[in-house]
């Protein structure tokens, strides 16, 4: 091989290594443009998630618009600011005893199941009118919607009828359907309609079904819920005749049995 053809042939062969050098330096290049438009996109994408989260999580929840709302649609045979007053039995009954529970509440089934039967027959004997009385702060502790859900579905059957609603509140307290207070089932209209089917006035009723299930009268739950709050009364079940708190013989608990009721009952009747 001449001198001249062995250095051009290191000539070239530098060349085409320097041809590979820039093609490789430009893939790499190529491909730190791509890391870093990924990365970016990538910091857009949980920077967007992010903001999304927070969106949302401030977002109030359907149950606190509900509260919020200034137009309410009560049910009938209501009365009061936002139909919050709800007083049934005969208008010539002179007294009335005050209830007020929460759907959730354990000792409210007890007494429900114990006693409710007494005063259902009391109100529908003229003895007094009853006036209910509903609170949901079993939710704010258990993190749950059932006592509001409740409370709004009691609300459709007061529309359908005063008896279609203690028909109705006794069922949902009954040993049949009333769940443990851990368990949320009321949050699930399904299940409050299943109650509903052991009510005659209620079964099948398609105006109550669409009541429940679009929440009518959900604000006007939220409403009652904050007349209980502003009621001063801390505890369901609460009984109340004239002002005066209902309990148990020697004890501060409420009447949980017909007897202990019509005893705590006589003394206020009598008074």
């Amino acid at each position: 091989m001449s001198k001249r053809n062995s250095q051009a042939n290191k000539a070239a062969a530098r060349e085409r290594l320097r041809i590979e050098r820039e093609r490789q330096a430009k893939k790499e290049k190529t491909r730190r443009q791509v890391i870093v438009a990924a990365s970016a996109l990538g910091i857009l994408a949980v920077a967007g998630g992010i903001g999304y989260g927070v969106v949302q999580a401030n977002k109030p929840t359907a149950w606190e618009t509900a509260a919020d709302a200034k137009n309410v649609t009560a049910p009938k045979n209501t009365e009061g600011t936002n139909g919050t007053t709800v007083v049934l039995g005969k208008p010539e009954a002179k007294q009335t005893l005050e209830i007020y529970e929460d759907s959730r509440c354990p000792v409210c089934a007890t007494f429900e199941q114990g006693v409710g039967a007494t005063v259902e027959k009391d109100v529908a004997d003229g003895k007094y009118k009853l006036k209910y009385v509903g609170a949901t702060f079993i939710d704010n502790a258990d993190q749950g919607e059932g006592s509001k859900n409740a409370l709004s579905a009691l609300g459709a059957a007061l529309d359908v009828s005063p008896e279609a609603f203690l028909k109705y509140k006794a069922a949902l307290y009954s040993a049949d359907f009333h769940p443990e207070e851990s368990q949320d089932k009321f949050a699930k209209d399904s299940y409050l309609l299943e109650v509903a089917d052991s009510v005659p006035a209620l079964k099948g009723n398609a105006e109550f079904r669409k009541n429940v299930e679009s929440g009518t009268f959900d604000a006007w739950a939220m409403k009652m819920s904050q007349a209980f709050d502003d009621s001063g009364v801390r505890g369901t079940p609460t009984l109340k005749m004239d002002g005066k708190t209902l309990t148990a013989e020697g004890s501060d608990n409420p009447p949980l049995t017909v007897e202990q009721f019509n005893a705590a009952l006589g003394k206020v009747l009598k008074g």
